[in-house]
Protein backbone atom coordinates (compact mmCIF):
# COMPACT_ATOMS: atom_id res chain seq x y z
CA UNK A 1 0.00 0.00 0.00
CA UNK A 2 1.55 3.29 -1.03
CA UNK A 3 2.04 6.28 1.21
CA UNK A 4 -0.73 8.28 -0.44
CA UNK A 5 -3.29 5.51 0.11
CA UNK A 6 -2.33 5.27 3.78
CA UNK A 7 -2.36 8.97 4.48
CA UNK A 8 -5.49 10.01 2.57
CA UNK A 9 -8.10 8.35 4.85
CA UNK A 10 -6.25 9.65 7.89
CA UNK A 11 -6.60 13.21 6.64
CA UNK A 12 -10.34 12.87 6.04
CA UNK A 13 -10.87 11.34 9.47
CA UNK A 14 -8.77 13.97 11.22
CA UNK A 15 -10.75 16.79 9.60
CA UNK A 16 -14.02 14.97 10.37
CA UNK A 17 -12.96 14.91 14.03
CA UNK A 18 -12.30 18.63 13.83
CA UNK A 19 -15.76 19.30 12.35
CA UNK A 20 -17.64 16.96 14.69
CA UNK A 21 -16.11 18.58 17.75
CA UNK A 22 -17.00 22.06 16.51
CA UNK A 23 -20.60 21.07 17.21
CA UNK A 24 -19.84 19.49 20.58
CA UNK A 25 -18.28 22.78 21.71
CA UNK A 26 -21.07 25.04 20.50
CA UNK A 27 -23.50 24.95 23.41
CA UNK A 28 -21.31 25.88 26.40
CA UNK A 29 -20.85 29.63 25.68
CA UNK A 30 -24.42 30.25 24.54
CA UNK A 31 -26.21 28.13 27.15
CA UNK A 32 -26.53 31.08 29.57
CA UNK A 33 -28.38 32.94 26.80
CA UNK A 34 -30.52 29.92 25.90
CA UNK A 35 -31.32 29.60 29.61
CA UNK A 36 -32.34 33.27 29.75
CA UNK A 37 -34.52 32.81 26.66
CA UNK A 38 -36.30 29.80 28.20
CA UNK A 39 -36.20 31.24 31.76
CA UNK A 40 -34.38 28.29 33.32
CA UNK A 41 -31.81 28.50 36.12
CA UNK A 42 -28.05 27.94 35.93
CA UNK A 43 -28.46 24.68 37.85
CA UNK A 44 -31.02 23.33 35.35
CA UNK A 45 -28.92 24.51 32.39
CA UNK A 46 -25.92 22.75 33.90
CA UNK A 47 -27.94 19.54 34.14
CA UNK A 48 -28.84 19.85 30.44
CA UNK A 49 -25.18 20.31 29.51
CA UNK A 50 -24.32 17.37 31.77
CA UNK A 51 -26.88 15.24 29.94
CA UNK A 52 -25.20 16.31 26.71
CA UNK A 53 -21.82 15.09 27.97
CA UNK A 54 -23.36 11.88 29.32
CA UNK A 55 -24.99 11.03 25.99
CA UNK A 56 -21.91 11.98 23.96
CA UNK A 57 -19.48 10.17 26.22
CA UNK A 58 -20.80 7.48 28.55
CA UNK A 59 -22.02 5.22 25.73
CA UNK A 60 -18.82 5.43 23.69
CA UNK A 61 -17.34 2.15 24.99
CA UNK A 62 -20.51 0.29 23.95
CA UNK A 63 -20.49 1.84 20.49
CA UNK A 64 -16.75 1.13 20.38
CA UNK A 65 -17.41 -2.59 20.91
CA UNK A 66 -19.72 -2.71 17.90
CA UNK A 67 -17.30 -0.56 15.88
CA UNK A 68 -14.48 -3.03 16.54
CA UNK A 69 -16.65 -5.98 15.49
CA UNK A 70 -18.66 -4.54 12.62
CA UNK A 71 -15.78 -2.57 11.06
CA UNK A 72 -18.16 -0.70 8.76
CA UNK A 73 -18.10 3.07 8.33
CA UNK A 74 -21.73 3.62 9.29
CA UNK A 75 -21.04 5.02 12.77
CA UNK A 76 -18.74 7.69 11.36
CA UNK A 77 -21.32 8.93 8.87
CA UNK A 78 -24.46 8.81 11.01
CA UNK A 79 -22.62 10.07 14.05
CA UNK A 80 -21.37 13.23 12.36
CA UNK A 81 -24.71 13.79 10.65
CA UNK A 82 -26.70 13.57 13.91
CA UNK A 83 -24.25 15.81 15.74
CA UNK A 84 -24.30 18.48 13.04
CA UNK A 85 -28.08 18.63 12.64
CA UNK A 86 -29.42 18.29 16.17
CA UNK A 87 -26.82 20.39 18.02
CA UNK A 88 -27.24 23.18 15.46
CA UNK A 89 -31.03 23.18 15.88
CA UNK A 90 -30.97 23.06 19.70
CA UNK A 91 -30.67 26.87 20.24
CA UNK A 92 -33.83 27.39 18.16
CA UNK A 93 -35.91 25.53 20.73
CA UNK A 94 -38.79 27.47 22.28
CA UNK A 95 -39.30 25.06 25.17
CA UNK A 96 -37.04 23.00 27.42
CA UNK A 97 -38.23 19.63 26.08
CA UNK A 98 -37.37 20.20 22.38
CA UNK A 99 -34.05 21.61 23.61
CA UNK A 100 -33.39 18.48 25.64
CA UNK A 101 -34.35 16.21 22.73
CA UNK A 102 -31.98 17.99 20.33
CA UNK A 103 -29.20 17.91 22.90
CA UNK A 104 -29.65 14.17 23.51
CA UNK A 105 -29.82 13.16 19.83
CA UNK A 106 -26.95 15.42 18.81
CA UNK A 107 -24.80 14.15 21.66
CA UNK A 108 -25.57 10.53 20.82
CA UNK A 109 -24.31 11.29 17.32
CA UNK A 110 -20.97 12.36 18.75
CA UNK A 111 -20.92 9.20 20.86
CA UNK A 112 -21.39 7.12 17.70
CA UNK A 113 -18.69 8.99 15.80
CA UNK A 114 -15.75 9.02 18.20
CA UNK A 115 -14.91 5.33 18.94
CA UNK A 116 -15.01 4.21 15.32
CA UNK A 117 -13.15 7.30 14.13
CA UNK A 118 -10.45 6.60 16.74
CA UNK A 119 -10.19 2.96 15.67
CA UNK A 120 -9.99 3.84 11.97
CA UNK A 121 -7.47 6.58 12.69
CA UNK A 122 -5.11 4.05 14.31
CA UNK A 123 -5.46 1.64 11.37
CA UNK A 124 -4.57 4.38 8.89
CA UNK A 125 -1.89 5.98 11.09
CA UNK A 126 1.18 4.58 9.34
CA UNK A 127 4.36 4.09 11.37
CA UNK A 128 4.04 6.87 13.96
CA UNK A 129 0.84 6.07 15.83
CA UNK A 130 1.58 8.43 18.74
CA UNK A 131 2.18 11.41 16.48
CA UNK A 132 -0.96 10.77 14.44
CA UNK A 133 -2.96 10.28 17.65
CA UNK A 134 -1.67 13.67 18.79
CA UNK A 135 -2.85 15.19 15.51
CA UNK A 136 -6.22 13.43 15.67
CA UNK A 137 -6.88 14.45 19.29
CA UNK A 138 -5.37 17.89 18.71
CA UNK A 139 -7.68 18.59 15.77
CA UNK A 140 -10.66 17.40 17.79
CA UNK A 141 -9.64 19.74 20.58
CA UNK A 142 -9.17 22.58 18.11
CA UNK A 143 -12.61 21.85 16.65
CA UNK A 144 -14.04 21.92 20.16
CA UNK A 145 -12.32 25.28 20.60
CA UNK A 146 -13.80 26.74 17.40
CA UNK A 147 -17.31 25.65 18.36
CA UNK A 148 -17.75 28.30 21.09
CA UNK A 149 -16.54 31.22 19.01
CA UNK A 150 -18.60 30.19 15.98
CA UNK A 151 -21.85 29.71 17.90
CA UNK A 152 -21.23 32.81 20.02
CA UNK A 153 -20.59 34.95 16.93
CA UNK A 154 -23.80 33.75 15.25
CA UNK A 155 -25.75 34.23 18.49
CA UNK A 156 -24.55 37.78 19.08
CA UNK A 157 -24.78 39.10 15.52
CA UNK A 158 -27.43 36.90 13.84
CA UNK A 159 -29.49 35.50 16.72
CA UNK A 160 -29.92 32.11 18.38
CA UNK A 161 -32.34 30.88 15.70
CA UNK A 162 -29.71 31.17 12.97
CA UNK A 163 -27.29 28.77 14.66
CA UNK A 164 -29.22 26.01 12.82
CA UNK A 165 -27.51 26.94 9.53
CA UNK A 166 -24.17 25.80 10.92
CA UNK A 167 -25.36 22.22 10.29
CA UNK A 168 -24.52 22.61 6.59
CA UNK A 169 -20.78 22.05 7.13
CA UNK A 170 -21.26 18.70 8.85
CA UNK A 171 -23.75 17.46 6.28
CA UNK A 172 -21.36 18.41 3.48
CA UNK A 173 -18.42 16.59 5.09
CA UNK A 174 -20.46 13.39 5.58
CA UNK A 175 -20.91 13.15 1.81
CA UNK A 176 -17.20 13.73 1.25
CA UNK A 177 -16.19 11.05 3.75
CA UNK A 178 -18.57 8.57 2.16
CA UNK A 179 -16.53 8.87 -1.03
CA UNK A 180 -13.01 9.10 0.37
CA UNK A 181 -12.82 6.99 3.57
CA UNK A 182 -12.36 3.40 2.36
CA UNK A 183 -13.99 0.31 3.75
CA UNK A 184 -11.79 -2.06 5.73
CA UNK A 185 -11.89 -5.68 4.65
CA UNK A 186 -12.07 -8.31 7.36
CA UNK A 187 -8.89 -9.95 6.12
CA UNK A 188 -6.86 -6.75 6.58
CA UNK A 189 -8.36 -5.72 9.90
CA UNK A 190 -7.64 -6.54 13.52
CA UNK A 191 -11.03 -7.95 14.40
CA UNK A 192 -11.90 -9.00 17.91
CA UNK A 193 -14.14 -12.07 18.27
CA UNK A 194 -14.61 -11.65 21.99
CA UNK A 195 -18.09 -11.49 23.34
CA UNK A 196 -19.38 -8.19 24.60
CA UNK A 197 -19.14 -9.10 28.30
CA UNK A 198 -15.66 -10.59 27.91
CA UNK A 199 -14.35 -7.48 26.16
CA UNK A 200 -15.54 -5.21 28.96
CA UNK A 201 -14.29 -7.64 31.61
CA UNK A 202 -10.81 -7.60 30.07
CA UNK A 203 -10.77 -3.81 30.11
CA UNK A 204 -12.37 -3.14 33.49
CA UNK A 205 -10.15 -5.66 35.31
CA UNK A 206 -6.92 -4.29 33.85
CA UNK A 207 -5.23 -2.23 36.59
CA UNK A 208 -3.15 -0.15 34.18
CA UNK A 209 -6.23 0.82 32.15
CA UNK A 210 -8.11 1.70 35.34
CA UNK A 211 -5.35 4.11 36.33
CA UNK A 212 -5.30 5.70 32.87
CA UNK A 213 -9.08 6.06 33.05
CA UNK A 214 -8.75 7.84 36.40
CA UNK A 215 -6.19 10.21 34.91
CA UNK A 216 -8.54 10.94 31.99
CA UNK A 217 -11.41 11.60 34.41
CA UNK A 218 -9.36 13.98 36.56
CA UNK A 219 -8.26 16.00 33.54
CA UNK A 220 -11.80 16.04 32.15
CA UNK A 221 -13.17 17.26 35.48
CA UNK A 222 -11.07 20.42 35.21
CA UNK A 223 -11.87 21.18 31.56
CA UNK A 224 -15.59 20.40 31.79
CA UNK A 225 -16.29 22.30 34.99
CA UNK A 226 -14.51 25.45 33.80
CA UNK A 227 -16.14 25.30 30.34
CA UNK A 228 -19.65 24.90 31.76
CA UNK A 229 -19.54 27.19 34.81
CA UNK A 230 -17.38 30.13 33.73
CA UNK A 231 -19.75 31.26 30.93
CA UNK A 232 -22.41 31.83 33.60
CA UNK A 233 -19.92 33.80 35.68
CA UNK A 234 -18.93 35.95 32.71
CA UNK A 235 -22.54 36.54 31.67
CA UNK A 236 -23.31 37.75 35.22
CA UNK A 237 -20.40 40.18 34.82
CA UNK A 238 -21.97 41.62 31.66
CA UNK A 239 -19.84 39.97 28.95
CA UNK A 240 -21.43 39.49 25.50
CA UNK A 241 -21.73 36.03 23.88
CA UNK A 242 -18.83 36.59 21.47
CA UNK A 243 -16.36 37.44 24.25
CA UNK A 244 -17.40 34.38 26.22
CA UNK A 245 -17.04 32.24 23.10
CA UNK A 246 -13.62 33.76 22.42
CA UNK A 247 -12.45 32.82 25.92
CA UNK A 248 -13.61 29.20 25.51
CA UNK A 249 -12.07 29.12 22.04
CA UNK A 250 -8.69 30.21 23.36
CA UNK A 251 -8.88 27.69 26.24
CA UNK A 252 -9.59 24.73 23.96
CA UNK A 253 -7.24 26.00 21.23
CA UNK A 254 -4.42 26.09 23.78
CA UNK A 255 -5.36 22.53 24.84
CA UNK A 256 -5.07 21.49 21.19
CA UNK A 257 -1.61 23.03 20.96
CA UNK A 258 -0.68 21.12 24.11
CA UNK A 259 -1.82 17.90 22.41
CA UNK A 260 0.17 18.67 19.27
CA UNK A 261 3.46 19.21 21.12
CA UNK A 262 3.02 16.53 23.78
CA UNK A 263 5.04 13.95 21.82
CA UNK A 264 8.06 16.25 21.58
CA UNK A 265 7.83 17.19 25.25
CA UNK A 266 7.48 13.53 26.23
CA UNK A 267 10.66 12.68 24.31
CA UNK A 268 12.57 15.32 26.29
CA UNK A 269 11.26 14.95 29.84
CA UNK A 270 9.44 11.61 29.87
CA UNK A 271 5.76 10.66 30.07
CA UNK A 272 5.68 10.69 33.87
CA UNK A 273 6.82 14.31 34.08
CA UNK A 274 4.32 15.35 31.42
CA UNK A 275 1.54 13.80 33.50
CA UNK A 276 2.75 15.49 36.70
CA UNK A 277 2.99 18.89 35.05
CA UNK A 278 -0.42 18.56 33.42
CA UNK A 279 -2.23 17.44 36.57
CA UNK A 280 -0.62 19.73 39.14
CA UNK A 281 -0.25 23.02 37.24
CA UNK A 282 -3.97 23.80 36.94
CA UNK A 283 -4.38 24.28 40.70
CA UNK A 284 -2.01 27.27 41.13
CA UNK A 285 -3.31 28.69 37.87
CA UNK A 286 -6.91 28.52 39.11
CA UNK A 287 -5.93 30.13 42.42
CA UNK A 288 -4.32 32.98 40.48
CA UNK A 289 -7.41 33.30 38.28
CA UNK A 290 -9.67 33.47 41.33
CA UNK A 291 -7.63 36.28 42.85
CA UNK A 292 -7.47 38.55 39.81
CA UNK A 293 -10.45 37.89 37.52
CA UNK A 294 -12.44 40.88 38.81
CA UNK A 295 -9.70 43.52 38.66
CA UNK A 296 -7.36 42.21 35.96
CA UNK A 297 -9.60 40.70 33.31
CA UNK A 298 -6.96 40.43 30.57
CA UNK A 299 -4.38 38.73 32.80
CA UNK A 300 -7.02 36.34 34.14
CA UNK A 301 -7.87 35.48 30.52
CA UNK A 302 -4.21 34.56 29.87
CA UNK A 303 -4.18 32.41 33.01
CA UNK A 304 -7.33 30.64 31.85
CA UNK A 305 -5.74 29.92 28.45
CA UNK A 306 -2.64 28.50 30.15
CA UNK A 307 -4.89 26.08 32.04
CA UNK A 308 -6.17 24.81 28.71
CA UNK A 309 -2.63 24.30 27.42
CA UNK A 310 -1.61 22.36 30.52
CA UNK A 311 -4.65 20.07 30.48
CA UNK A 312 -4.14 19.20 26.81
CA UNK A 313 -0.57 17.97 27.10
CA UNK A 314 -1.36 14.60 28.70
CA UNK A 315 -4.30 13.63 26.47
CA UNK A 316 -2.53 11.91 23.51
CA UNK A 317 -0.10 10.10 25.81
CA UNK A 318 -2.98 8.77 27.89
CA UNK A 319 -4.79 7.50 24.79
CA UNK A 320 -1.78 5.80 23.21
CA UNK A 321 -0.72 4.16 26.49
CA UNK A 322 -4.26 2.87 27.01
CA UNK A 323 -4.67 1.48 23.49
CA UNK A 324 -1.28 -0.26 23.68
CA UNK A 325 -2.36 -2.26 26.74
CA UNK A 326 -5.06 -4.22 24.87
CA UNK A 327 -4.61 -3.37 21.17
CA UNK A 328 -7.41 -5.72 20.07
CA UNK A 329 -9.90 -3.31 21.70
CA UNK A 330 -8.70 -0.02 20.19
CA UNK A 331 -12.15 1.45 19.56
CA UNK A 332 -13.58 0.31 22.89
CA UNK A 333 -10.61 1.71 24.81
CA UNK A 334 -10.86 4.89 22.77
CA UNK A 335 -14.46 5.04 23.93
CA UNK A 336 -13.40 4.64 27.56
CA UNK A 337 -10.62 7.24 27.54
CA UNK A 338 -12.27 9.74 25.21
CA UNK A 339 -15.86 9.04 26.21
CA UNK A 340 -16.56 7.12 29.39
CA UNK A 341 -14.38 9.47 31.44
CA UNK A 342 -16.37 12.45 30.13
CA UNK A 343 -19.62 10.67 30.94
CA UNK A 344 -18.63 9.95 34.53
CA UNK A 345 -17.56 13.57 34.98
CA UNK A 346 -20.85 14.71 33.44
CA UNK A 347 -22.74 12.74 36.10
CA UNK A 348 -20.74 14.60 38.74
CA UNK A 349 -21.38 17.93 37.02
CA UNK A 350 -25.14 17.41 37.36
CA UNK A 351 -24.65 18.02 41.09
CA UNK A 352 -21.82 20.54 40.77
CA UNK A 353 -24.14 23.01 39.04
CA UNK A 354 -26.46 23.12 42.04
CA UNK A 355 -23.51 23.47 44.42
CA UNK A 356 -22.05 26.30 42.34
CA UNK A 357 -25.40 28.10 42.29
CA UNK A 358 -25.59 27.87 46.09
CA UNK A 359 -21.93 28.41 47.08
CA UNK A 360 -20.45 30.30 44.14
CA UNK A 361 -18.67 29.35 40.92
CA UNK A 362 -15.12 30.34 41.86
CA UNK A 363 -14.92 28.39 45.17
CA UNK A 364 -16.21 25.28 43.41
CA UNK A 365 -13.64 25.57 40.59
CA UNK A 366 -10.79 26.04 43.06
CA UNK A 367 -11.77 22.89 44.94
CA UNK A 368 -12.11 20.95 41.69
CA UNK A 369 -8.56 21.80 40.59
CA UNK A 370 -7.19 20.60 43.93
CA UNK A 371 -8.41 17.05 43.23
CA UNK A 372 -6.09 16.12 40.30
CA UNK A 373 -3.16 17.96 41.90
CA UNK A 374 -3.37 15.92 45.11
CA UNK A 375 -4.37 12.67 43.40
CA UNK A 376 -1.46 12.79 40.96
CA UNK A 377 1.07 11.70 43.57
CA UNK A 378 -0.86 8.52 44.33
CA UNK A 379 -2.12 7.71 40.83
CA UNK A 380 1.10 8.33 38.88
CA UNK A 381 3.28 6.45 41.34
CA UNK A 382 1.11 3.39 40.83
CA UNK A 383 1.16 3.82 37.04
CA UNK A 384 4.92 4.19 36.62
CA UNK A 385 6.43 2.45 39.67
CA UNK A 386 4.39 -0.73 39.90
CA UNK A 387 5.95 -3.13 37.42
CA UNK A 388 3.05 -5.59 37.72
CA UNK A 389 0.58 -3.25 36.07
Amino acid sequence: MDNFTINKPRIWLNIAHFINDIYTGMLNPIMPFIAAKLTISMAVATVILSISHICSSLLQPIFGFFADNILKRVFIFWGLLMTAVFISFAPSSTHIFPLLLCVILGSLGSSLFHPQALGFSVRFAGDDVTRNMGIFIGLGTLGYSFGPIVSAYVTQYLGLDNVRFLSILGIFWVFLMFNFVPKISYSSSIKTHSHFIQAFKDILTNKRLNILNIIAMLKTLVTTSSSILLPFLWKSMGYKPFYIGAALFAFSFAAGIGSFISRNVENKIGAKNVFYFSMISTFPLMITFALIYKDYALISFVIYVLMGFCTGMAMPITMVMAQSVLPQYKSIIGGFINGFSWGVVALVMSFVGFIAQAKGIIPVLVIITIIPAVSSFFVLNKLFNNKTL
